[in-house]
């Protein structure tokens, strides 16, 4: 689980609990990829995306990690067909972080099982609907993992048979937004810059009349290295910022991270790694460069694809060992493709 179910709040509704976020280069621009509410719940489990919600792909492009430009997405109830009619704005400058603000409409349409995307005021491509996870994980590697972190201990595996590693969400569907914003409409948003840093959000309204930050996602895996044990930790790491994150959060995760590693003695300084990681970590936004080729691997991270291998290089990061968890991604079994809307859409 890259973010699934990573906290009590986001469990309590899981139309709002974002299981992972992806950002790549399309056929004709960037793609940001939010997936949701993944099956694995259960059939009693509520459907669809969340009416008294928002989700919100937010980018940063002056590197203080706060959004400069935002990507709302609000839905209607479900119909008897159990489609939901969305809209998206899009918003930017001090709008971008004004929950008030309504920003500019970019387009309307429908939840599908069908590809068949809607096209925005400024070329954007939107789809919305019911898709194969692709996201891939062994559930007795999870176990062990988030027990060494939990404990500062090594990753203890040696009950484990990898020839007999399962993905755990092969076969489950999660509910996936996807847009897609040409080169020439964002760089007009960054000023013509073309580095970003990127995240998403999801957001429930209060009985106060206000808004309620339920879950984020930068960087994957965040989850089962460091809350697994620890489900305080997820709540309020889930309703902070970005910019929060090194002040709020270097030292304990430094800390998780260095008795880890000091376990497995592969650092002559186990907290000086913990610092090193949590540097590249925080604040918790994923860097992507307008135009280029995404990868998220041991050399680094641009984004990520739908494909990326982002288990075995975060478990590797954080453990400072290699790992191996005797999966790719051919476990998978409803396959995201090249063409739009890239994840896989299911009846």
């Amino acid at each position: 689980m890259s973010h699934h179910l990573d906290s009590p709040a986001a469990r309590q509704d899981v139309r709002l609990d974002i299981t992972d976020f992806y950002v790549f280069r399309g056929e004709r621009g960037t793609v940001f990829v939010l997936n949701l509410n993944n099956s694995i719940s259960g059939p009693d489990a509520p459907q669809g995306f969340h009416h008294e919600g928002r989700y919100e792909f937010r980018i940063d492009t002056d590197a203080d990690a706060r959004q400069d430009i935002a990507y709302r997405f609000t839905f209607g109830e479900p119909g008897p067909d159990g489609r939901q009619h969305w809209t998206l704005h899009r918003l930017t400058g001090d709008q971008s972080r004004d929950d008030n603000a309504t920003g500019t409409e970019v387009a309307t349409g429908v939840t599908g099982v069908t590809g068949e995307e809607v096209a925005g005021s400024a070329g954007e491509r939107i789809w919305a609907g019911r898709a194969g996870d692709p996201f891939w994980i062994d559930h007795d590697v999870l176990a062990a993992v988030g027990e060494a972190f939990g404990h500062g201990e090594r990753v203890n595996l040696s009950g484990w048979d990898r020839s007999k590693a399962a993905n755990l969400f092969a076969g489950q569907t999660v509910h996936s937004i996807v847009l897609e914003v040409p080169d020439e409409e964002l760089l007009r948003h960054t000023g013509g810059g073309h580095a970003l840093g990127t995240w998403a959000v999801s957001i429930l309204a209060t009985d106060a009349g206000g808004w309620r930050q339920i879950q984020r996602a930068g960087h994957p895996m965040f989850h089962p290295l460091f809350s697994q044990h620890d489900p305080d930790l997820g709540d309020r790491y889930n309703t902070k910022r970005p910019d929060q994150d090194q002040e709020l959060y270097t030292d304990l995760i430094a800390g998780r991270i260095a008795d880890v590693v000091a376990a497995y003695d592969t650092a002559d300084n186990a907290r000086a790694y913990g610092e090193t990681v949590t540097a590249f970590l925080f604040p918790d936004v994923l860097p992507y460069r307008i135009g280029s080729p995404a990868v998220y691997g041991f050399a680094g991270c641009n984004g990520r694809t739908l494909t990326d291998n982002v288990v075995d290089v975060m478990f590797s990061l954080a453990t400072n060992t290699p790992f191996d968890i005797g999966l790719t991604k051919d476990c998978v079994t409803a396959r995201p493709t090249d063409a739009f809307p890239y994840v896989a859409p299911v009846a």
